[in-house]
């Protein structure tokens, strides 16, 4: 968003955490390893990004330490996964490498003044637009809010969330299959068909949209077996 403040990181909503900082909470959805590097993935799509190359590898560095809960994989395999979903839709490089960075400015101590140094006001100005406004204390309220703004910006910003939210139902029916339930599971379900039903109207015929909607529909309509909780 436009008035993200450059010196300012936001909340975290209990999806990510770095580890090792006592400033932020215990999340929901990682697990807490050794505060070690993760590995700087090679993979054959960024081939010929340049940008995307240097998100790939700024992400990496920000995101160590923190893993998926519904998977125990590293953190950055989710942002990386948009990334992938949105070059084989043909988008740019810029936008490429903003879906590699879209977590950074909420689950990382990155700042948007080091992204616009970095990779650019365009790359900078989606990262922020996709993000959480740090300064809305309700969960829900956060997520319409941000949902809201991404339908006014227009533009690339509906494909990055859209391959997100993609991306995030995949995982969530991990979860399912690991015994994750309730209300935590409703309540992802009901954000995720809001967000599609935005997406129908920002971006109408998008393969991105296309492919949410196969992801809700197979998770409502051929749905994992859940298994023990975690940890049980």
């Amino acid at each position: 968003m436009a008035g993200w403040p450059s010196g300012e990181r936001a909340v975290n909503d209990g999806d990510t955490f770095t580890v090792g900082s006592p400033n932020v909470p215990p999340p929901r959805h990682t697990v807490k390893v050794p505060d070690e590097p993760d590995p700087n993935p090679n993979l054959s799509f960024i081939d010929r990004l340049p940008l995307t190359q240097a998100a790939i590898e700024f992400a990496s560095e920000h995101h160590a330490g923190q893993r998926r809960r519904a998977d125990e994989a590293p953190f950055v395999l989710h942002p990386i996964e948009a990334a992938s979903l949105l070059e084989r839709s043909h988008y740019p490089d810029h936008v490429v490498a903003a879906a590699v960075l879209h977590d950074v400015l909420e689950d990382t101590d990155v700042q948007r003044s080091q992204l616009e140094a970095q990779f650019g006001p365009d790359v900078a100005e989606l990262v922020a637009t996709v993000s959480d406004d740090p300064s809305i204390a309700n969960a829900e309220d956060q997520k319409d809010d941000v949902r809201e703004r991404v339908r006014k910006a227009g533009g690339y910003a509906p494909a990055v969330y859209a391959a997100d939210k993609i991306s995030k139902v995949r995982e969530l029916r991990t979860m399912i299959a690991r015994g994750v339930g309730g209300d935590e599971v409703r309540v992802k379900r009901e954000r995720y068909r809001k967000s599609l039903a935005m997406l129908e109207e920002a971006i109408p015929g998008s393969r991105l949209v296309e492919l949410l909607r196969f992801e809700l529909e197979a998770l409502d309509k051929l749905p994992p077996e859940s298994g023990p909780p975690a940890g049980a």
